[in-house]
């Protein structure tokens, strides 16, 4: 019925915190049991992915550069089999999805397997998985997997599979980071024991935030077109959260880097096409803040992810879903969380099916 799959669909949700803290536990120290013959001369490393764990794979892009300084590509992985990157030295391959059966994905890292297989030593293929599932298709193909520990997800769109992935990512820029040595240790500690605070944090925001959501979703019920901006590492987030929605709730979204809304999307706006800009404190800031208000003057309805008792962020957006205020490299973990209940609640209220949405398949296992 609607109401077993709601409720499935919100212990799902609930369940983000638990899933975070099992992850986190694989890589408290962080032990994520790689062997340093895959980190030795690292100079480049290249992620394939699919959907949400594309979107993961763009926030782990941000961390491995910052953090462990190495250049990353992300690539789709549907793209990347017929038009690969050229050969590079050194080169980690990354392919993350969730079940470890994406057709796309497995396929895109056999090729990459085949065509370094026989080359110098520089070139040879170094291939790592991040999955949910370690006795999955990925766990054979490579040999080295990092874990997600999420538990079975019901639901078809990706939700605590997709915060797990991220701490996978967490926990592997770290692990660079720390062996390379590119950031001072007590810099590791200060994320690590962020990291650890996330999983509360998390269940701070559903018991303060999901009430006052499922209200603020009745007013979306015939809204046909959504626009979700971000910068810097909150904006694969905004690009998540279009997608959760598109996924479930049938609506038009678009992601944007929030500074290229002039560039043409800002033709778009007015008074019927609401606008979810994640503001976070930090680097941009104060440029995604001056986004939104470019926004504003177009007459769209402005709705913030920011942090709890922002007053600057309350006198710019009409509405808000705040978040408990974490530093900026951290804070994707957080913002997903009101994107992921925006969704959920607006197709609630249009009497849909959040586990079972049209056309879509929790595995594709078809290109």
């Amino acid at each position: 019925t609607d109401k077993l799959s709601v409720e499935i669909k919100a212990a799902e949700k609930t369940n983000n915190p638990s899933a975070t803290s099992a992850t986190k536990s694989v890589a408290t120290a962080i032990q994520l049991g790689i062997p340093e013959s895959l980190y030795d001369n690292l100079e480049h490393i290249q992620i394939l992915a699919c959907g949400t764990s594309w979107h993961a794979s763009l926030v782990g892009k941000y961390l491995l550069e910052q953090l462990a300084g190495i250049p990353t590509m992300v690539q789709y992985a549907s793209e990347f089999r017929y038009a690969p990157s050229p050969l590079t030295k050194n080169t980690l391959t990354i392919g993350v999805t969730q079940s470890g059966e994406t057709a796309d994905t497995l396929a895109a890292l056999e090729m990459e397997k085949d065509r370094r297989s026989g080359l110098d030593s520089d070139y040879q293929p170094r291939l790592l998985g991040i999955t949910n599932r370690l006795e999955s298709s990925l766990g054979h193909l490579v040999p080295h997997i990092i874990e997600t520990h999420a538990g079975i997800e019901i639901g078809v769109a990706a939700t605590k599979t997709f915060v797990t992935q991220l701490v996978a990512f967490y926990c592997l820029a770290l692990d660079l980071a720390s062996r390379r040595q590119t950031i001072p240790p007590s810099r590791i500690e200060e994320l690590i024991s962020g990291l650890r605070q996330l999983p509360a944090e998390i269940e701070l925001i559903l018991e303060s935030q999901e009430r006052y959501i499922e209200e603020l979703a009745h007013e979306f019920a015939e809204t046909q077109d959504f626009i979700f901006l971000g910068r810097g590492i909150n904006f694969p987030i905004a690009l998540e959260g279009a997608l959760k929605l598109k996924e479930i709730s049938y609506i038009h979204a678009e992601g944007y880097p929030a500074g290229e809304m002039k560039h043409g999307p800002i033709a778009l706006l007015d008074a019927k096409v609401p606008v979810v800009a994640i503001a976070m404190p930090g680097s941009v800031y104060e440029k995604v803040l001056s986004n939104a208000q470019e926004a504003k003057a177009r007459d769209a309805r402005l709705i913030g992810v920011t942090p709890m008792d922002d007053q600057e962020a309350a006198h710019t957006f009409d509405n808000l879903l705040p978040v408990p205020a974490v530093e900026e490299l951290l804070s994707p973990i957080l913002t997903v969380i009101p994107l992921q209940l925006l969704a959920y609640h607006i197709a609630a209220r249009r009497g849909l099916d959040v586990d079972q949405p049209r056309n879509l398949a929790k595995s594709v296992t078809v290109e």
